[in-house]
């Protein structure tokens, strides 16, 4: 079953405020009214857990949490809009945390078109999504969230990416031009970094292929079997396993390159652990070197 209601340990995980001092809250100031089971144990909903999202924000922005107790829910929605300005990375991430649990599509579409009035969609991407999904990792493996909640945030923010992609589209040139090939190792399946990568590549007016997810090395020579001047671009983000990274580098030279000549881009935490690059071999420890990298190949 999804879920509806939450103990002190998912609070904590999800505000980053400490059970203890939650539980001061709720007995000096009568902040949080969870119900109790039979043993006594604090059960919240979802109502109690977005009001303590707001709170956190309001006492991490400096507010005294006596001020903050005494107002009611409209109250304390104007002194976050006062606040914020409407693009506070860690606000917008609590209401994107709402949107997920309530799945609600149209307010995660109306906070990402808020955001991006003020912001590029590439701000929005590092700022606010990139620590967002960093979190539901933490909190899905620490059984805080539902595989269907972080299910839904990454589906919304994997059609935003598509959907921005399209928008942004240059016309490239067919004649001889590079052409980019994305695509993620055999058995991975995280592709967020991935289309996001692609996104970028479309945007300075690069030819891309987008293969996805699970492709196995083999399958890349037909790819070269048709095109010329070709780079893959892949992203690791669970595979290959550590041990394994550098044989995955190798395997790429001795049953890719060794066919045709190409590049090899890799991105994600894996390609932050820096194995030997080689002349055809680009390791990226994260998405502004990335994106610095394309800037600087767009303007030549």
């Amino acid at each position: 079953m999804v879920k509806t209601q939450f103990g002190i340990k998912d609070l904590e995980n999800l505000s980053n405020v400490k059970a203890h001092t939650i539980r001061i809250w709720e007995k000096r100031y009568n902040l949080l009214a969870p119900d109790r089971t039979d043993t006594n144990i604090r059960k919240y909903d979802l109502e109690n857990l977005k009001k303590l999202l707001n709170v956190a924000y309001l006492y991490n922005a400096g507010h005294k949490i006596s001020k903050i107790a005494s107002l009611d829910s409209n109250q304390i929605q104007a002194l976050i809009k006062k606040n914020i300005n409407g693009v506070d990375p860690e606000y917008l991430g609590n209401v994107f945390k709402s949107a997920m649990f309530e799945f609600d599509g149209e307010l995660f579409d109306a906070t990402l078109a808020k955001l991006l009035e003020k912001k590029s969609f590439r701000e929005a991407f590092s700022e606010v999504f990139v620590p967002l999904l960093n979190e539901m990792g933490i909190l899905w493996h620490s059984g805080t969230i539902d595989p269907s909640h972080e299910h839904f945030i990454s589906e919304k923010i994997k059609h935003s990416i598509i959907e921005h992609t399209a928008k942004h589209k240059k016309i490239a040139s067919e004649n001889d031009s590079q052409l980019f090939t994305l695509y993620l190792p055999y058995k991975e399946i995280h592709e967020i970094g991935l289309l996001y990568a692609n996104y970028e590549l479309v945007s300075a007016g690069f030819r891309t292929v987008f293969l996805g997810p699970n492709i196995p090395l083999e399958s890349l020579t037909h790819v070269l079997k048709m095109k010329t001047k070709v780079i893959f671009v892949t992203y690791f983000t669970v595979l290959p396993e550590n041990e394994n990274l550098e044989n995955y580098l190798k395997d790429f030279q001795d049953e890719v390159y060794a066919k045709s000549a190409c590049e090899l881009w890799v991105l994600g935490r894996k390609a932050e652990k820096k194995p030997k690059s080689s002349k055809n071999i680009k390791l990226f420890k994260d998405l502004k070197q990335f994106t610095d990298h394309i800037e600087s190949l767009s303007n030549i």
